[in-house]
């Protein structure tokens, strides 16, 4: 499984649609509207690489509203909670 996160840059005055077009389209888990540099972050999981070239140009890219992204593969996650969850393993 491949994760990205995708950076987008929207339309101001769009921003709750294209947010929730985006949010549909397969592949994409969570969208994000924030503040700062982007607009909104959609974390995406695909299969292959193929499948993400795909979906962020040809999908993500022609949604109403989008006017760049900048995406970004994810390596490893690193989480607090996946630490405590291996620690807590027979606590019960």
């Amino acid at each position: 499984m491949i994760t990205a996160i995708v950076l987008i840059y929207a339309a101001t005055d769009r921003i709750p649609e294209t947010a929730q077009a985006i949010a549909d389209i397969d592949g994409v888990t969570e969208v994000y509207s924030c503040a700062g540099d982007v607009d909104l972050i959609a974390m995406v999981r695909v299969s292959d690489h193929e499948t993400l070239a795909e979906l962020v140009p040809g999908r993500i890219g022609r949604v109403q509203g989008v006017l760049d992204t900048d995406t970004h593969i994810a390596f490893r996650s690193y989480s607090s909670r996946d630490t405590e969850a291996a620690f807590a393993i027979g606590d019960d």
